[in-house]
């Protein structure tokens, strides 16, 4: 049996899908999977050269093009040709069903799964449906939502999957705090951005160092652009304090082990940041990335209205604004009740829900999602 996977653009994209890989191998190991990306999607350098499984792409890229350039006509274009090449793709490759995160990559590929009688599960990861998944949901066969508001955007065909994430089972937290460095007295500080703009936290970071490294250690995870201001910043300090502050460009393959050793977490508010925040049980500072719609904005009040997470707008994250809240969370007494909170919304097993139905679509089964009295 064929299954296709498929998600690009963001890494918001990307890696639920390749979680969802994951627990579909981990279901059936004889299972036949191939992913199919877009154009100047980061999922070509990350999956493109065959290693994780067989690749292809179609015609269409991200359509969050602002500019008023050549690509807002050719972007319309490369969607309508998009179609046919889908619709070829999958006469080839012949799945059984089809799993997409989303986005623009969605619209043909469940345009052509429809034309050719192939069911979908489709993935909304945000409290706030994105356009995409609204155009496509009448085509769609399912759609998992990460969060219990968004059932209402989709009566009837939706479930509650929760977010794909990394796995965080084997993972023990006082081993994970002894690989980095953290003494059984220590408080760790974990700041990433995901894999959009991070300049606002690395900002707010640098400017608060003296005032946090006195009660923190501190993993910043500041990406490649930040990296030149994070080792200067460093090199200002007293060399027992720049001791306690670890900048990385990027940390993929240890992110599960920081997520797990972290007592605070500062971060956007993407879909799975909210998801690992909550699967880890680590309570956190989320600042919405402004210039998602109100995508974020919407995840990270979700979490905020349960007592599961600080939100403060992009505008309001200043160097004082963090060290003044870093310094409340360090109380245990303070910053524990969040963490439990977060840790009560968690949905670690989400990949295995979603691979478990579109098995289930595959083969023409049950589908779990009804049985447990999951739909909308």
């Amino acid at each position: 049996m064929r299954c296709l996977v498929s998600g690009g653009g963001t890494g918001g994209h990307i890696y639920p899908a390749l979680a969802v890989v994951r627990a579909l191998r981990d279901a059936r190991p004889d299972l036949d999977l191939s992913y199919l990306g877009g154009a100047r999607g980061f999922e070509g350098r990350l999956v493109g050269g065959g290693d994780i499984l067989p690749y292809d792409q179609l015609l269409v890229r991200s359509l969050r093009t602002a500019a008023r350039d050549v690509h807002l006509v050719l972007d319309p274009v490369r969607v309508g040709l998009s179609v046919p090449q889908a619709w070829w793709l999958l006469g080839r490759k012949r799945p059984a069903a089809i799993f997409s995160t989303g986005g623009y990559l969605a619209l043909p590929l469940t345009l052509a799964a429809r034309a050719r009688g192939i069911p979908t599960l489709v993935w909304e990861g945000n409290v706030i449906p994105g356009r995409s998944t609204r155009a496509l949901a009448r085509l769609a066969t399912r759609i998992a939502v990460s969060f219990p508001p968004t059932l209402t955007a989709f009566p009837g065909k939706a479930f509650v999957s929760g977010t794909p994430i990394r796995s965080f089972d084997g993972i023990e937290r006082g081993a994970a705090r002894e690989a980095l460095g953290i003494g059984p007295d220590d408080r760790l500080m974990l700041v990433f951005g995901g894999s959009q703009a991070v300049t606002t936290l690395n900002t707010a970071v640098f400017g608060a160092l003296d005032r946090l490294l006195d009660r923190w250690r501190l993993l910043h995870v500041a990406g490649d652009a930040g990296m030149p201001a994070a080792l200067g910043a460093r090199a200002t300090l007293p060399a027992a304090v720049a001791e306690r502050y670890d900048p990385k460009p990027f940390l993929t393959d240890g992110m599960a082990e920081a997520l797990v050793a972290a007592d605070l977490v500062v971060g956007r508010a993407g879909s799975s940041t909210c998801a690992e925040v909550a699967a880890a049980g680590v309570a956190s500072i989320l600042v919405p990335y402004p210039y998602a719609g109100s995508h974020q904005r919407a995840n990270a009040a979700w979490l905020g209205d349960h007592g599961a997470a600080v939100v403060i707008a992009d505008e309001a994250f200043t160097s004082d604004r963090l060290a003044s809240e870093a310094d409340r969370l360090l109380d245990d007494a303070v910053r524990e009740p969040t963490a439990e909170a977060a840790r009560g919304l968690g949905r670690p097993d989400a990949a295995r829900v979603i691979a478990e139905e579109l098995l289930a679509l595959a083969e023409g089964r049950p589908l779990p999602s009804l049985a447990d009295g999951a739909a909308a």
